[in-house]
């Protein structure tokens, strides 16, 4: 469930469904992509919020459903994906995180597709997608070299290793750490200053910062849709479902 709400000239998302850790599943982007489509072309709307409900932002894609038959299926499946990424990075909207708990995976793309990503003291950032035979998606590879430099993406994306939000805060990670469970409140005060920015000068700013997006996009297609058929990752999937450390043999 994605909830969908106003405050003033701010639309404010929820990712809705703490028992799955807020999971960005399918129908989650669908529903993100609906409200996006909506927003773009409301005049009124003027900034918008991103957050998850129950102390957590998102857990990431959803792992379960990751059932790839062959290539052609894994490249249908990123164009949905593809489609919410660039409605996002793409947007003449100003965009802000609110991030409480751990985001994980695709969910780090999903924040830092913001422009602004305020973070809760007890926030965790973790890119795991090595751990399950996967290359970084959600437009990271593009994204996180640009915002923390290309040595450190490069130790987030290989180790797999967590980041807490004082980390974050020191490699440009995230803009803002605040008390846990107040991260949407500063939010919206972020969120309510862009707003009032001259609408024109930033979608055409957001529009210079976005360029090389697409080609990554499509580089990224093509590659996960290839590792999805992999032995590693099956081995992957069931040892993160078996909760167990995967033993990977390079097929």
């Amino acid at each position: 469930m994605l909830d969908i709400a106003r405050d003033g000239a701010t639309l404010v998302l929820t990712m809705n469904e703490p028992a799955r850790r807020n999971a960005l599943s399918m129908d989650m982007r669908q529903r993100f992509i609906e409200a996006l489509e909506a927003a773009e072309g409301d005049a009124g709307i003027r900034a918008v919020v991103i957050t998850g409900a129950g102390g957590q932002f998102c857990g990431g894609g959803d792992i379960t459903g990751m059932d790839v038959a062959d290539f052609g299926a894994g490249r249908e499946r990123f164009r949905l994906t593809h489609k919410l990424v660039r409605l996002q990075l793409e947007s003449a909207k100003p965009f802000v995180a609110a991030v409480e708990g751990w985001a994980a995976g695709a969910a780090v793309g999903l924040a830092i597709g913001c422009d602004t990503v305020v973070a809760a003291a007890g926030a965790r950032f973790v890119t795991p997608f090595v751990r399950i035979g996967l290359i970084p998606d959600y437009g990271l590879l593009h994204t996180l070299p640009r915002r923390i430099g290309e040595g450190r993406a490069r130790n987030m994306f290989l180790s797999a290793e967590p980041v807490d939000s004082a980390e974050a805060l020191r490699i440009g990670l995230v803009d803002q750490v605040v008390p846990d469970g107040t991260a949407l409140e500063h939010a919206l005060v972020r969120a309510r200053k862009l707003a009032e920015g001259a609408p024109q000068a930033i979608a055409m700013t957001r529009s210079i910062l976005v360029r090389g997006l697409v080609e990554a996009l499509e580089w990224e297609r093509t590659g996960q849709a290839a590792l999805f058929l992999t032995a590693d990752h099956a081995e992957g999937k069931a040892a993160f479902l078996g909760k167990r450390r995967p033993v990977f043999k390079g097929v």
